[in-house]
C-alpha cells in the first residue's frame, strides 16, 4: 500500500493487475457476518484499492448464490449484491452479476440504473459452484446460455468471468466472447500434486498423500519430459515431482504456462480460421467437448 501493487511486486507498467475481492472465501456467510463487519471490510478494501492502485477491481463484496440454496436465499444474494453494485457505481469499481435463476433480474437491474448501465466492464460470478457439480447444479448448457445472454446484453463492454481456469473451460470462455478470466485452480492443482496438460486435463505427477488423480500415460509422460515451460526446462520431471515449496512452485509455473499457451493457441487458431479442425484433434475431454462444439456455433469475437 506504500508503493502500489506494481512497484511492490516489480510488475511492469504494461502488465495489468486485476484484483479479486475475496468473496468466494466468504461463501455461505452472508447471514452470519454483521452489517457492521461488512462495512469495516469494505472500508479496508477501499483503502487498499486507493493506495495499491490495481488496474481492475470488482465491487468490495458480492454475495455468491449456490445451487443448493433455497430460492429465498438466492434472492437475498441477488438483492445484497445489487445493493453493493449501486453503492459502488463510481470510481471504476466493476459491478458483478451471477449466473443462476436471478441472472435476468441482474441484467434488467443493471440496464435500468443510470450509472451501472454505462459501466464499461462487468464481471460474472457464481460459475464455480455449478462447474464443481454442487447439489442441484445448473446443467452445463444452461451455464453457457447464461454467459451468452450477458454477452448479448452488453455487446460493447469488457466482460470478466470469475472461476475459469481449466484447459477446456478456457475454450468456452473465449468462444463465448469473454474478454478476461481468472481462477486459482492452476495453483490449487499444483498444491495437490497435479499438473495440467495441453488439451487433455489434469494428471497426478507427485504423490502427496491424500490427494488422488489420473495417472500419466506413457505418451503423456514423454510429452511432459519434452515440455518447454520455464519450470520443466530448468528442473525437468524431477522438479515437478518434488515435494515441498520447490515442487509446488515448479508445478504452479508449469500449470500457468500451459493455460497461457492454451489461450494464445485458441486465439491464433480462431484468427486464422483453423480452430474448428484444430480443437477436434487437440482436445480430449468428454465432458466439455460437446459444449465447446455448441459454443463454436455461437462464437462471438471478444473486444480488441
Amino acid at each position: 500500500m506504500e508503493k502500489g501493487i506494481h512497484a511492490s511486486l516489480n510488475i511492469s507498467a504494461e502488465v495489468s493487475v486485476y484484483l479479486d475481492n475475496g468473496s468466494f472465501g466468504l461463501l455461505g456467510t452472508e447471514d452470519t457476518v454483521s452489517r457492521h463487519e461488512r462495512e469495516i471490510l469494505r472500508k479496508e478494501y477501499e483503502e487498499f484499492v486507493g493506495k495499491g492502485k490495481p488496474d481492475w477491481c470488482p465491487i468490495p463484496q458480492d454475495f455468491i448464490p449456490t445451487p443448493q440454496m433455497t430460492p429465498d436465499r438466492q434472492r437475498r444474494c441477488f438483492l445484497r449484491t445489487m445493493r453493493v453494485n449501486r453503492d459502488y457505481s463510481h470510481d471504476g469499481y466493476v459491478p458483478v452479476v451471477h449466473v443462476g435463476q436471478f441472472l435476468t433480474r441482474y441484467l434488467t437491474a443493471m440496464q435500468r440504473h443510470g450509472t451501472l448501465s454505462l459501466k464499461q466492464s462487468i464481471a460474472i460470478g457464481g460459475i464455480v459452484p455449478n462447474l464443481l457439480r454442487a447439489p442441484k447444479a445448473m446443467p452445463y448448457v444452461d451455464i453457457l446460455a447464461g454467459l451468452k445472454r450477458v454477452r448479448d446484453t452488453f455487446v460493447d463492454r469488457k466482460i470478466h468471468i470469475f472461476g475459469v481456469g481449466g484447459t477446456a473451460t478456457l475454450h468456452l470462455a473465449i468462444l463465448l466472447g469473454m474478454d478476461s478470466a481468472d481462477s486459482s485452480g492452476w495453483r490449487n492443482r499444483a498444491a495437490r500434486g497435479l499438473v495440467q496438460l495441453p488439451g487433455t486435463g489434469d494428471r497426478m505427477v507427485a504423490d502427496l498423500g491424500s490427494w488422488r488423480g489420473r495417472a500419466l500415460t506413457k505418451d503423456e509422460l514423454e510429452a511432459l519430459r519434452a515440455c518447454p515451460c520455464p519450470a520443466c526446462a530448468q528442473f525437468g520431471l524431477d522438479g515437478l515431482k518434488a515435494r515441498g515449496m520447490d515442487g509446488f512452485c515448479n508445478r504452479a509455473t508449469h500449470n500457468l504456462w500451459v493455460l497461457l499457451t492454451e489461450a494464445r493457441d485458441i486465439e491464433s487458431h480462431l484468427s486464422d480460421g483453423s480452430y474448428a479442425l484444430w480443437h477436434e484433434r487437440h482436445l480430449d475431454n468428454s465432458t466439455y467437448l460437446p459444449l465447446i462444439r455448441l459454443a463454436l456455433d455461437q462464437h462471438v469475437s471478444p473486444l480488441p
